[in-house]
């Protein structure tokens, strides 16, 4: 029965899919001819459907494009464009030459429309469009009819002075236009200082904005500056409301009878955390007893934020608006205020902490034999250091060592036990900078997954995914937030599996379960091989984003039917909307509101993806800083992409990314092989292909665009 619904669910998504794309060429035909009109078998000619099912699915998007007001019927049967033509809504996806594509579901194929057809809009902008067709391309072009909603109105930049007026120069390479701010509107900004700017308007005979200034952030190419800079051109806080710390102030540090007389006591088990060193949030403690029965009572035990931080308080709506701490390289802006993120949620050792856990009893195979979850207090004995667990684990001597021995058999085995089942493992490399006090990076350290990250990880995979199945398999079902991972773009590994056949490995499409597998064992076969990086890579950018919601598709990388964030609520919302939820069933009053929670969920996944990026933004600022001071050293590279713009390489020993610009390969004429990763010259048939180790000099550096351009050494 279950592979019954699998196939119906794929079914279903396979022919959305086939909608969509049927759809844009569609539109594109009458988009091509305005005035004509067309019955079903006219353009299933033209479309070559032969078939009964592409033919019915054919009638059934004709009749849904009329219902949307994109076709019309001026006689049964026969259809033309509305009098407004091929109007589509979407979003700019603006390109850094300054013209865009505009996004919709509407249709599968992207519109075109150049700089000049902007008309104003904005990257991100929400917009109605025009389509038409170009007859020599035949691809969708359009322009902007309607700014429905602008993305944003904020800009970060650098003040460039004249005499009674400034304008910014925005960082964000998106943004095509100068912002012109009146003298009278600058609020202290100083020529070359960066500041924060809000358009106020932009009057049709202007060519450029008016703004003002409503931050100034400092002088350009200062660390704190900077660093704000980026939290700002993400649209991130970088600041606490003064009104959010006095409440958090105010919040009682005692815990009272009160708070005792309905949790589960464990101060008396062995407890501890481990954590990064520089971690001052500690989420989760691991407690560890053995049984009667032999087999072990194991508790994860997650800070009780909720039990602080009540629905709808200025310090939720806060926590809210944020959804998400934002790691930095040299800080952490977290969601809730410090008085709580790092002192009353933080489970600091030899301190009594409130927390809410999920305690499973293992045998010695790791198989769950009962599992409760609720409300406890713990007492952590032991604080550790990734870096100070993982000598414990490998001597198997110092302080815990047989608990933390045993912990660690048991996660080795689950995670041995979710590879069969599918389950993929990226071992990513992380990049740490070393910064001293006035923030200048003075080296790189890559820091690697070892044993002791797998525990914690292996016991926070199983907290959240029986949090997810508690609450998924409900008599009365709660509503829950998934963590939800679509299935990979078939496409993209598709041209994966033709690449890397020159390295002598291949994928297995035959069946989902068989291409997780064989997933598996590539990313298993690469860890000794230089081209490790570079495949894991790849594979990555096929994978479809992780986000949250109500709706459950499960999660694919993880080969999880039901997963959730539980183990976070310190710096993650949608993990303390998790807690609410299942409390709110464990006392018998599941939630069932969808709608409202599937908000939330969009929210949090947005906001997760701005800190991303903001995360990456700060780690390339640094290593373009990083390298300003080692113009014309060379180095060797392999190259990690490949685009119309040249080619991408990140240097070996320090994990710096830069670019050969193409303009910078004067040897030959290179053309940009997309299908097979290469840049490859006109007269010497020369390639630079993805994967290629190449020695390089470091060319220059912009810290400000963040951005190292390279030279090719032969």
């Amino acid at each position: 029965m279950a592979k019954k619904k699998k196939i119906n669910k794929d079914r279903k998504r396979e022919s959305s899919n086939n909608k969509r794309s049927l759809s844009g060429k569609v539109l594109s035909i009458f988009a091509s001819a305005p005035q004509k009109t067309y019955n079903y078998k006219q353009l299933s000619s033209l479309l070559n459907l032969h078939d009964n099912g592409s033919r019915q699915l054919l009638v059934t998007l004709l009749n849904e494009l009329e219902q949307t007001k994109n076709l019309e019927q001026p006689s049964p049967g026969k259809y033309k464009l509305k009098s407004r033509q091929g109007h589509i809504r979407g979003i700019v996806s603006m390109k850094s030459a300054g013209y865009a594509f505009i996004i919709t579901d509407q249709i599968s194929e992207d519109i075109f429309v150049s700089q000049k057809n902007l008309n104003r809009a904005l990257d991100k902008d929400e917009v109605n469009v025009f389509i038409y067709a170009r007859k020599r391309t035949g691809r969708l072009e359009g322009e902007v009819t309607e700014i429905v909603k602008r993305a944003r109105t904020q800009f970060v930049g650098i003040i460039e002075m004249a005499e009674n007026y400034a304008f910014l120069i925005p960082d964000n390479r998106k943004m095509p236009y100068d912002i012109f701010i009146p003298g009278n509107k600058l609020s202290g900004a100083q020529h070359r200082q960066k500041a924060l700017v809000n358009i106020t308007g932009w009057p049709a005979e202007a060519k450029n904005p008016i703004g003002e200034v409503i931050d100034v952030l400092g002088d350009a190419g200062d660390h704190n500056t900077e660093m704000h800079a980026i939290l700002a051109e993400f649209m991130l806080p970088y600041k606490y409301p003064e009104e959010v710390n006095a409440a958090a102030d105010r919040i009682a540090d005692k815990i009272s009878p009160e708070d005792l007389s309905s949790r589960r006591d464990f101060r008396g088990v062995t407890t501890f955390t481990i954590d990064p060193a520089d971690a001052k949030d500690f989420d989760d403690a691991l407690s560890f007893s053995r049984l009667d029965n032999g087999n072990y009572e194991i508790g994860i035990h997650i800070a009780d934020v909720t039990h602080y931080v009540k629905p709808d308080t200025v310090i939720d709506r806060e926590g809210y608006n944020r959804a998400t701490s934002v790691y930095l390289v040299d800080r952490v802006v977290p969601m809730l205020p410090e008085r709580l993120s790092n002192y009353l949620c933080s489970l600091r050792p030899d301190e009594d902490k409130l927390c809410f856990s999920v305690v499973v009893e293992l045998d010695a195979n790791a198989k769950i034999k009962n599992q409760w979850f609720g409300r406890t207090i713990i007492h952590s004995v032991k604080r550790f250091t990734y870096e100070e667990a993982q000598q414990v684990i490998e001597s198997g001597e110092g302080v815990l060592s047989a608990e933390l021995t045993e912990l660690n058999r048991l996660a080795q085995k689950m995670r041995r036990q979710r590879a069969v089942q599918g389950s993929i493992d990226f071992e990513r490399m992380e990049v740490k900078f070393r910064i001293d006090e006035t923030g200048k990076p003075l080296g790189i350290v890559i820091k690697e997954n070892k044993e002791a990250n797998q525990l914690i990880e292996e016991y926070m995979l199983l907290a959240n995914r029986k949090v997810a199945e508690y609450l998924s398999n409900r008599q009365k079902r709660s509503t829950c937030v998934y963590r939800i991972h679509d299935t990979p773009n078939i496409e993209k590994l598709q041209k994966i599996n033709f690449f890397i056949r020159r390295f002598g490995y291949r994928l297995d499409f035959t069946s989902q379960e068989k291409l997780g597998q064989s997933l598996n064992k590539l990313l298993d076969d690469v860890k000794p091989t230089k081209e490790k990086d570079l495949i894991e890579t790849l594979v990555l950018r096929a994978m479809a984003k992780a986000k949250y919601s109500t709706k459950n598709i499960g999660h694919y990388g993880l080969a999880f039917k039901h997963y959730s964030h539980f183990t976070s609520p310190i710096r993650r919302y949608p993990d303390m909307l998790t807690h609410r939820l299942l409390q709110a069933t464990l006392d018998g009053h599941p939630i069932n509101e969808d709608e409202r929670y599937e908000k939330m969920c969009i929210h949090c996944s947005e906001m997760e993806t701005l800190a991303t990026e903001a995360e990456r933004a700060s780690i390339k600022y640094k290593q373009v800083e990083y390298m300003s001071d080692k113009i014309g050293k060379t180095y060797e590279g392999i190259i990690s992409g490949v685009s119309k713009a040249g080619i991408f390489v990140e240097i070996i020993e320090n994990r710096c990314e830069g670019l050969v610009p193409i303009s910078l390969m004067q040897d030959d004429f290179y053309e940009y092989d997309e299908d097979n990763f290469c840049m490859r010259g006109i007269r010497t048939r020369k390639n630079y292909q993805l994967g290629d180790t190449i020695t390089v000099q470091v060319h220059r550096t912009n810290i400000v665009k963040k951005q190292m351009d390279l030279r090719l050494i032969e």
